[in-house]
């Protein structure tokens, strides 16, 4: 994770760059407000190309190794590519994105602790006499295609509100952990692969408009 981390951020960093100049196009910095107060930082930078198309890079940390109790620790690039109904950077808008991210989490259906079972279905039982139950979480890459939908408000000249949400399917390479041994759960000797149709990004972006 950490290597993973590092390469993460020379990605950003490289992508970002480019955005951030000042010239004749409109330039955008971004942060999404609601997970500031979660401690989870999602920055993102957007360029006009034309009046109605635009181009964003965007990063989401989540760098909880531990939140409530469970696996919430994600780093995430993502590029996406928007087209403005009125004019770029104000109203209604459509997406189409692409990203990738590294992750050490539990996923949707394994928040709960489960039963753990032996090879012939019968419970496992642990020293003390009781059955074994634990969480479990898992450790890749996801790739992830999306579509998205916003609206852009503008407060004034400079400031902005961005409201969003995409949808995407999400195609991953991983391996599966139990919590109380941290040892393998799956049979897969190396990798795992999901793949599924899940809600990918969403939120309320602060908006600074340089020109």
């Amino acid at each position: 994770m950490k290597y993973t981390m590092q390469l993460f951020s020379k990605i950003i960093l490289f992508t970002a760059i480019p955005f951030l100049k000042v010239n004749a196009q409109k330039t955008e910095i971004k942060v999404n407000a609601p997970f500031l107060s979660l401690g989870m930082i999602n920055i993102a930078a957007e360029k006009s190309l034309s009046n109605k198309f635009s181009l964003q890079a965007e990063a989401f940390i989540s760098p909880w190794k531990s939140f409530v109790g469970k696996n919430l620790q994600v780093y995430m690039g993502t590029l996406e590519g928007r087209y403005y109904f009125k004019e770029v950077m104000n109203g209604w808008y459509v997406g189409a994105y692409g990203s990738i991210a590294a992750y050490n989490l539990q996923k949707w259906n394994y928040i709960n602790a489960e039963t753990v079972l032996n090879e012939d279905g019968s419970p496992q039982i642990l020293a003390d006499g009781s059955i074994r139950v634990t969480e479990r979480y898992q450790k890749g890459l996801a790739f992830i295609l999306g579509i998205s939908g916003g609206y852009h408000f503008t407060v004034n000249e400079k400031l902005g509100l961005d409201v969003y949400a995409g949808v995407g399917t999400s195609q991953s390479i991983y391996k599966g952990y139990y919590k109380d041994n941290n040892e393998r759960y799956d049979v897969a000797t190396e990798w795992n692969k999901s793949g599924e149709i899940i809600p990918t990004r969403g939120g309320l972006m602060l908006t600074y408009k340089f020109n």
